[in-house]
């Protein structure tokens, strides 16, 4: 299990076996390099045994709290002694990424802990009376006790075809689970015990701020103090710098505190229309970056496409795992760790699906969405693909719905019909957490995406492909801190004049010039459209031929054959997304299950 992972620590291994206890570490020394900070480590006790996989930054100050002298000047050694004091209400002092477990000889007991956003994947399965964790599915599915119940959860299907990912806390196999982002387990006598202790639907204030000047510098103070933890590191370190707001903001305030030019990296295109390198290295040259710029060509693209499904594990349809696995190989020549400005556009409303949520929210709008959809699907290709948008029934999940279909993926009834084992779907998504103010439907649909979209995908993207390379990646702008605070600004200081991510954009330029920036929002997309008509037009051909489609059973291969066609012989080619969904799926399951 371990050496399934040793891409994600190449530096030391380490074991402890009691009973009928084990627990395996894979190091990637970043703080503390000596031997003594390897891991499994034991307290200074002896009672408390921890593995650990993430960064707590603020474990200088939990040590000067504690009192101790430490024997390593390592995150791993603290917290092992906070548990030791406080038990595991340890979890709410510490600031950082984190999914450890530690293990408890006087009682028997296993505490598992996973990070309040979710950014350190933590899986785990619990079968007759054995219990399992693991950093990634990999290891999971090398075990007998796995092999003997394995089945595939087909909710987890439909679910996947309508978001292109799985929501935590299920997987793609029934028996396995995602341990959820913001708790605590206890595993006892055969039982595991959940318990939440972050909540961030429970972040969500009375009464929202809507001071711009205050709200300003509190966010100043926030991401300076949230940069600067992330800066602490015993190896070289850099920046991901992709030319937009939030990776361009968090590049701006690690340059102002490093003492010597950060290193940047940043990935284009060959194809210029989706190519925005020559945006980040603008920003690059103002800040006096040592900047690093790669090029994506088909060629490389079709490189990394067999390793999708081996490195997630799971049916996984987010295609810019491609560019971010190419620029986190690049980085990982010249550091070992990096920042990004993921959560940015989730805290601070900049896409494209938060303006649609208002619009479909509308009454006017909801009540006159059918005739609205005939007229559309009138029009041209891109009208047609809105009218997708107006498309759905008084009871469907409105939130899944925008966002399936801001993607481009299946809407809920096209999944249904699609399957050949129908579900009764139980949902796997809370579409109306409780919260202590009513929200707007853009903050209503950005918390969506906070509690699973972020989590389950974009997270999950950044750490398998950085970790692929043995490359650690801190995201400043999810610092707990910053997400309350985000969480209670005013919506007028989010989206303000037509403009998205307003309040963020303000602190940016204080640091980069506002004119870098007057240009449309990409994201960090590739030419899939393109590519799957050209050289990747072989994955259609490769995984969605009818032999595939009828062994594996998800859907019915004539409808499949239909959206091919009129994916390759009409001008419909919003249904690229769609296409690219089940080449995964089918992917996924030759590559990846059919081996385990």
């Amino acid at each position: 299990m371990t050496r399934m992972l040793s891409h994600r620590g190449p530096d030391a291994e380490g074991f402890y076996f009691q009973n009928h206890v084990g627990l395996g570490h894979r190091r990637l020394s970043i703080i503390d390099l000596s031997e003594q900070a390897n891991q499994p480590m034991t307290s200074h006790s002896g009672d408390s045994v921890i593995v650990f996989n993430g960064e707590i930054y603020n474990f200088k100050e939990i040590a000067h709290e504690l009192g101790i002298h430490p024997k390593t000047s390592s995150d791993t050694e603290i917290i092992l002694e906070a548990f030791e004091k406080w038990g595991p209400e340890f979890v709410h002092k510490l600031n950082g990424m984190f999914a450890l477990a530690i293990y408890k000889k006087s009682d028997d007991s296993l505490y598992l802990f996973r990070d309040r956003l979710g950014i350190k994947p933590l899986f785990y399965l619990s079968l007759d009376n054995q219990f399992a964790f693991a950093s990634e599915l990999k290891s999971l599915t090398k075990l007998d006790i796995f092999k003997s119940h394995k089945a595939i959860n087909q909710e987890a299907v439909e679910t996947f075809l309508q978001l292109g990912y799985i929501p935590a806390p299920e997987t793609i196999y029934q028996q396995v689970f995602k341990f959820p982002q913001g708790h605590y387990g206890i595993f006892n006598s055969g039982l595991l015990e959940l318990v939440s202790y972050w909540n961030v639907a429970e972040q969500v204030k009375p009464e929202p701020f809507t001071d711009f000047h205050e709200a300003k510098e509190q966010l100043r103070e926030l991401v300076f103090s949230s940069v600067k933890y992330r800066l602490i590191s015993d190896v070289p370190y850099g920046t991901f710098l992709s030319g937009g707001i939030d990776s361009s903001l968090v590049t701006a305030v690690a340059q102002q505190i490093s003492a010597q030019p950060l290193k940047t990296f940043s990935i284009g295109f060959a194809e210029s229309k989706f190519d925005e390198s020559v945006y980040a290295r603008q920003v690059s040259e103002h800040l006096q970056t040592d900047h690093h710029s790669f090029k994506l060509t088909e060629k490389e693209a079709m490189g990394m496409v067999p390793e999708l499904a081996r490195y997630y594990d799971e049916p996984y349809a987010d295609s810019s795992a491609i560019p971010t696995m190419l620029v986190s190989k690049m980085a990982r020549e010249y550091v070992t760790m990096t920042l990004s400005g993921d959560g940015g556009d989730e805290l601070f409303h900049g896409y494209g699906m938060y303006l649609w949520a208002e619009r479909l929210n509308n009454p006017l709008i909801k009540n006159s969405r059918h005739l609205t959809k005939i007229l559309l699907n009138l029009g041209n290709p891109k009208l047609q693909r809105a009218a997708k948008l107006f498309d759905f029934a008084s009871e469907t999940p409105l939130k899944s719905h925008v966002f399936s279909q801001e993607q481009y993926f299946f809407s809920q009834k096209e999944a249904r019909h699609l399957l050949l084992q129908k579900t009764q779907q139980k949902i796997l998504v809370d579409e109306h957490p409780r919260t202590s103010r009513e929200l707007t439907p853009a903050e209503g649909q950005s918390l969506f995406d906070l509690m699973y979209y972020l989590p389950d995908d974009l997270l999950v993207k950044v750490d398998r492909a950085t970790m692929r390379y043995s490359l650690e990646d801190r995201v400043p702008l999810l610092d707990y801190r910053i997400v309350s605070f985000a969480l209670n600004l005013h919506p007028h200081l989010k989206t303000h004049q037509g403009g998205q991510k307003f309040l963020l954009k303000e602190l940016l330029y204080d640091y980069v010039p506002r004119e870098l920036f007057n240009r449309p929002k990409w994201g960090f997309s590739i030419p899939l459209n393109k590519w799957l008509k050209g050289e990747l037009s072989y994955l259609i051909d490769q995984y969605l031929s009818e032999k595939v489609l009828n062994e594996a059973g998800f859907v019915d291969p004539q409808q499949v054959n239909e959206l091919i066609s009129r994916y390759r012989n009409t001008n419909k080619e919003f249904l690229y997304n769609r296409i690219w969904v089940l080449i995964c799926l089918h992917q996924w399951y030759l590559e990846v299950y059919k081996n385990n």
